[in-house]
């Protein structure tokens, strides 16, 4: 545990000294991230070893991830309380309809174990993707806002003075992801592929688990992006930006 700790220190001492001295907004914004996650991780382990077989209690862990994921993008766009309806909305549509097709279809076993494994990856990915699309969303009808004011006063209805915004923000969102899943095996090997195979998996049903985990994050980061962007697209005033 002991190296484990110097090694950890020893990285967020680099990346805290790298942006101080590049005079970055937020320099210890990594050391409180990887302070807070490691205290997370910490007390997340000791609860999963209590309700790994429960599925009960695993829904309630997969919901407090669901509520956690959606309050956290929300901040990101704007007031909680405004944005909280349409990310929880955009995130549970496209997070239920993926969770259907996946074990629904038999692509991985409908187990309480699996649930909470692929569950606990699609929230997360569903989240970032959330965040990236509403921001770049506001940040478009921002910096372009003279001709949405221009297709407004020619007639067009709030969602068509848009929709060129919501497409481009939509297709930045899901760079990430898409890059991810193209190079996975030649750039890297996903957490999900490498856990299982340590777990004991042979490396090929590893791959097909991995390989359904990340069709699973693209369907629901998809339809996360597109529901969202889309909820927030009849703008008729000027966005703010959080």
């Amino acid at each position: 545990m002991l190296p484990t700790v110097f090694g950890v220190v020893a990285l967020v001492v680099l990346a805290t000294a790298v942006l101080l001295l590049a005079r970055a907004a937020s320099p210890w914004a990594p050391a409180l991230a990887v302070a807070r996650g490691a205290a997370q991780l910490a007390v997340i382990s000791l609860v999963l070893a209590g309700v790994i077989r429960s599925p009960w209690l695993i829904a309630l862990v997969l919901t407090v991830m669901f509520t956690v994921a959606v309050v956290t993008a929300s901040r990101r766009l704007g007031a909680v309380r405004r944005m909280v309806l349409p990310v929880a909305s955009s995130m549970a549509v496209g997070i239920t309809v993926t969770g259907l097709i996946v074990f629904g279809t038999g692509a991985i076993e409908p187990s309480p174990r699996d649930a909470l494994a692929v569950g606990g990856i699609v929230i997360g990915n569903a989240m970032t993707i959330a965040s990236i699309s509403g921001r770049r969303f506001v940040e478009l009808a921002d910096d372009r806002w003279d001709d949405v004011e221009g297709w407004l006063a020619l007639g067009a209805t709030p969602r068509q003075a848009t929709v060129q915004l919501v497409r481009r923000a939509v297709s930045a969102a899901l760079v990430p992801t898409v890059d991810q899943t193209k190079t996975t095996g030649l750039v890297t090997l996903p957490g999900a592929f490498v856990g299982a195979v340590f777990g004991g998996l042979s490396p090929l049903e590893a791959g097909r688990f991995q390989i359904v985990v990340l069709a699973a994050i693209m369907a629901a980061g998809t339809c996360t992006a597109v529901l969202l962007t889309r909820w927030l697209a009849p703008l008729r005033t000027r966005p703010q930006l959080p």
